[in-house]
């Protein structure tokens, strides 16, 4: 992995981390605002909301993600309606925005010992 491609790395980890507590807190944050008073139940603590937000995801969402096809299938679809030169360029876009760019090229004379 390039220098680049680290220090993007380590500038993401800690936004990610800090997303995905905000999510137990905003679970735990809504059920103690709205289900106590709409149906007299208790109020949650995070953990507890982390579970409830598992189970949610275990019955009503699944285990599905990025990698079902789903993703797969809906940007062939949107690449079959692009024309070649559309193609190329968002190819190219995607490739640089990721870091992935064309390999180095050797220098023109590189097999020459000379």
């Amino acid at each position: 992995m390039t220098r680049h491609g680290w220090i993007r790395v380590r500038n993401i980890v800690p936004l990610a981390v800090l997303f995905i507590a905000a999510i137990g807190w905003v679970v735990m944050a809504l059920w103690n605002w709205l289900v106590p008073a709409l149906f007299g139940l208790h109020e949650i603590g995070y953990w507890q909301a982390w579970g409830l937000l598992i189970l949610c995801k275990i019955l009503f969402g699944g285990f599905h993600g990025a990698h079902d096809g789903r993703w797969r299938h809906r940007m062939m679809e949107r690449c079959e309606h692009m024309t070649p030169e559309e193609r190329e360029k968002f190819r190219q876009a995607f490739m640089s925005r990721w870091g992935h760019g064309e390999p180095p090229q050797p220098p023109p004379n590189a097999g020459d010992l000379r």
